[in-house]
This record gives C-alpha cells, structure tokens and sequence, in this order.
C-alpha cells in the first residue's frame, strides 16, 4: 500500500465512524459539566487524527530518506572514477533514470502535501463534533476568576494546578497564563489581567519552548497597569516593549499619551502644593457611600458575607445551632408509617431542613439520563417583563421532566408531597440542574416579590410557597447552598434534599430565604429540585389568626 492510498484509508474510515457517532451541538459549553465531558471525546478523536498526519509524514520522510541514501550511495560510488563509471552502459543508463523518471516521483513526494486531508478532517469533524466556541473560552476564563475571587485562590498556585492546596492539574505554561489574561483583557478586566500577565511573565524566564514572548506580555501588562492608574509604572513596562521592539505601533502612541498624563498629574499635584509630605490636608468631605441593610439589594456587605459562607469561613453561634435536632418523621404521611424520613434541621426560623436518604442512585441516573439530552442554558425570570432570560450570575444548564415521562419522576414527586404535606397538583415539573466550570447562582428568591407581578402569571397557580432542592452528587470543593442573612451554608450530599418555606403563611414573602448556590471548586454538582405553589395548598397551610410576617413587609 503506497502513502497516498494508506492516508485516504485512515481518514475517510475514521470520519465515516465518527459520523455514525456524534451529533451536532451548541455553544456555552462550559454552562454545564454534562457537556463538557464530550469534549474529552473530541480532543481524543483529534489526538488520533494527529497521530495519523504524524504516521504518514514519518513514512514520507523515511522514503525520501531511502531515496537520498540510495543516490548518494551511487554518487560517491561514481566520484571514485568517472570515467569507469560512466563507460558502463548500465551505470549510464540509471544515472539518466535517476535523473528523469525517478527525480520526478522525488518531487512528486516533495511537494505532495499529506497535512491538506487530515485538515479536511478536521473540518469535516466540526460538522459532527462539540467543539467549544470562542465564548465557551471566555466564560471558562471568566468562571476561574470567579472561583478564584470566591475562594482567594493565589494566582502562583492555580498556575501550579492547585486549588486551596490540593494538586488537581497540570502547571499551566507561560501562554496558558496568557491566554487566560488576555480573555480578561477581553472583559475589560484589568485587575486579573495584571495578575495573570505577570505569572506569565514570571513563567516566561524558566521556559524553554515558549509559545509566547516577553513583547506579547508587556503589550496587554503595561495597558492593563494604566487602566488600574498607575501610570508610571505603565510608562516604564512600555520603554521596556519598545526596547524589545523599537517600532511597535501601539506602544510608541501609549507611551506620548503616558508622557502627557504623567505631566498633568506632576502640575495638578504642583498646583495643590503636594510635595510628598505628609502635612498634605486630606479631604474628608467626601464619605463612601454604602447600601443600607436591605436584602432586596445584592450589596458589597451581602458579597463578603455571601464568599464567606462560600468557604466555610462564617460560623453560626452556639445558640443557634443548640437547639437544632435530628429524628425520623412521618408527617402524618399513611405511607411514611411504615418507611420513616430521616429529618435533620439547618435553621428553626425560617424552618429549613435536610431530609437524608431521599433519593436512590437508580432514581438519580434516570434522572441525569432523562436530563442530558433536554439541556439548555438556566435563564431567570426578568422582574418587568415576566420574560426567561439567561444572565451571567446563573451559570448552569437545565431542563424540565413531567411525572408521566418515568415511574421514577413520579415517585419523586409523590415522596415530595409525603415530605411537605403540600399537594403537587400545582407544583412545577421536576427541574433538573448540572453545573458547570465555577457554575453558581447568586443570592437570589425563589418566589415572585410584589413588584414583580408578571412572574408566573401564564401558569395561574399563585407564587412559589415552598422549595424542595435535591442533591444528586457529591462536590469534592465548593457548590454549597447558603443564605446570607442566616449565615447557613447547606453542602450538598448526594440524596438528600433540603426543604424551607419561601412564603410566610399569610402569603408574604419571606425575605431572609434569600439564598445562593456557590460556584463549583472542584468536581461536578446535579441538581433537582420541585417548586411547589401556593395554589391548592390552602387546607395543607391555612393562613394563621394573626399575621406571621414581619411589619415591615
């Protein structure tokens, strides 16, 4: 089999099996770890595709290689004596084949071009394989910096492949860090560009085989620097780039405009007489204003407080967590008589609690199989509109099963009613969730407040009473659920299920169930969960003599 027939063998049998094989499909992978895992088929399926373009380049470098050996054997064999050499008929005869006939399947050789199929397989690939998109690198990047914001992750030891101390990967190369940089570049994120053009910088000095150069890095640093006002310092970094490359266009135009701002600032600061010293008046008209402590609004205290839970650094006091109990129930549920919950409480006021146990494995794999195939980007309700939008602080992927679809669908549901004493007749279809790269939710309501008055509306059931969330997997770090103004993390246990309230039982909204779903570390986070309204429910929780809610709401 000569090189040309061997390499149309193996790249049109390899794409007809991959046709069979795959399917098309959609961006903003990184919403969801379900799908990202495909791509480990798809970079596999590329490995061996390069594998081959290697195998069929080697074979034509080693007949180009015979080739040369056998010439050159025959050359110097000629070059003893010419003249004997060429006397011989024969000798002549083959010296003009080789020279003819055989230099002609030489250059035939040469400049076949064994990559150009092979490139066409990869083209053709990307027709029945996931590939990711330009977006789904931007929102990985933007996921990373996300957890390593949350967690205070050292910029060094992510590098390194370590997260909170643990080596989960690889070290990351000098272009890794980059890249990485300059997607945040992209974002307009110059204070994780600053950090990862400098590990970039700092990897650059120890690498031997480099992807990217010092100039690359400095461009994007020395920008970067500037937006964050330090001009000085960008002015510096720039004289440096254009050491390194005199006529760089960008550089030479930053480097006048910083010239100039340096001069603004030298006569601002000559003008209020700032010398450097210390007896310079400071202005204190100007106070930082702060949000008031209202949880209607996502403000920076709730943020710090929220990343604090995040990290399982808030802890509850003695009192709180003291009068918390565990114990089987029966919830006056027939059937639980016989197969008690196990019921352990996270918080008395408002009522949340874990129920352990609650869901089988078989149960949990029907449910992600029935899933997967459904998956499409979370979205939230928009509060004017009443309008499903996707939004960026909802990084997840989602999809809906009906009672009828599975026996087991079913069961959960039924278990549902047995779990909260509320009927299920006008409770949302099973809502099935799988996280992805830092995959989270932030601090958010269950139920629809008053000024929201086209949430669920098209469904006619009332708003959302009462929430059950099923955990479906274990999450090696991260992915807890928690409510800020209880300072409560609940994390996740595969099987079990928490339960809270979000309305009172006069109808008002509870506002301390305001909760967050804290972006994935490390492993993967399914989901599901049933949303259960107020419809039907008013026999199974009556409305109280007295108010329940506080005053103010």
């Amino acid at each position: 089999m000569n090189l040309s027939q061997s390499l149309t063998m193996s790249s049109s049998l390899a794409l007809v099996l991959l046709m069979l094989t795959f399917h098309n499909a959609s961006a903003e992978l990184f919403t969801a770890l379900a799908d990202m895992e495909e791509l480990l088929e798809t970079e596999s399926v590329l490995i061996a595709n390069l594998d081959n373009y290697i195998r069929v380049q080697e074979d034509k470098l080693n007949q180009l290689r015979r080739r040369s050996a056998e010439y050159q054997r025959e050359h110097t064999e000629a070059a003893k004596d010419v003249g004997t050499y060429l006397s011989n008929p024969v000798n002549a005869f083959l010296l003009t084949k080789r020279l003819t006939t055989d230099w002609r399947e030489v250059e035939n050789l040469m400049s076949y071009d064994v990559g150009s199929e092979f490139l066409e397989n990869v083209t053709n690939y990307r027709d029945v394989l996931k590939f990711p998109s330009d977006e789904d690198l931007n929102g990985a990047a933007v996921a990373l910096m996300r957890l390593q914001d949350t967690y205070k992750l050292d910029t060094a030891s992510v590098a390194r492949g370590e997260l909170n101390g643990i080596q989960y990967s690889t070290e990351m190369t000098a272009g890794d860090c980059f890249e990485l940089g300059r997607q945040t570049y992209l974002n307009g994120d110059y204070y994780h560009t600053v950090l990862w053009m400098r590990e970039a910088m700092d990897r650059l000095s120890h690498e031997v085989n480099r992807t990217t150069t010092k100039a690359d890095v400095l461009e994007y640093l020395a920008f970067s620097t500037f937006k964050q006002g330090n001009v000085h310092t960008a002015l510096l970094m720039t004289n440096e780039l254009l050491e390194l490359v005199p006529d760089h266009e960008r550089a030479v135009g930053n480097k006048v405009y910083y010239e100039k701002e340096l001069e603004k600032e030298a006569k601002q600061k000559a003008l209020r007489g700032d010398d450097g010293s210390v007896d310079v008046p400071v202005d204190t008209t100007t106070k930082i204003r702060t949000a008031k402590d209202n949880p209607h609004v996502y403000d920076s205290s709730e943020r710090k407080l929220y990343e604090q839970l995040c990290r399982g650094e808030a802890e509850r006091s003695v009192t709180e967590t003291s009068k918390l109990r565990c114990r089987y129930v029966i919830n006056k549920s027939p059937f639980l008589k016989i197969a008690p919950l196990k019921l352990e409480e996270a918080n008395l006021k408002p009522y949340i609690v874990i129920y352990h146990d609650v869901m089988s494995d078989a149960e949990m794999e029907v449910v992600k199989r029935l899933a997967k195939p459904r998956f499409r980007r979370a979205t939230v309700q928009n509060y004017k509109t009443g309008e499903l939008e996707v939004a960026n602080y909802r990084i997840s992927k989602s999809a809906w099963l009906k009672d009828q679809e599975h026996p087991y669908i079913k069961a959960i549901g039924e278990r549902v009613e047995d779990m909260t004493g509320l009927t299920m007749s006008t409770a949302e279809e099973l809502q099935v969730v799988n996280y992805g790269i830092g995959g989270h939710y932030e601090p958010h309501f269950d139920f629809a407040r008053r000024e929201e008055t086209n949430a669920f509306k098209s469904l006619g059931t009332g708003n959302r009473i009462a929430t059950v969330l099923f955990y479906m997997s274990e999450v090696t770090q991260g992915g807890a659920t928690v409510f800020p103004s209880l300072r409560l993390a609940l994390w996740p246990k595969k099987g079990a299920a928490a339960f809270w309230f979000n309305l009172h039982a006069s109808g008002q909204g509870d506002y301390s169930t305001r909760h967050a779903a804290c972006p994935v570390l490390t492993g993967t986070k399914w989901v599901s969960n049933k949303w259960i309204h107020e419809r039907g429910q008013e026999f199974r929780r009556p409305c109280e003599l007295k108010p329940d809610h506080p005053e103010e709401f």
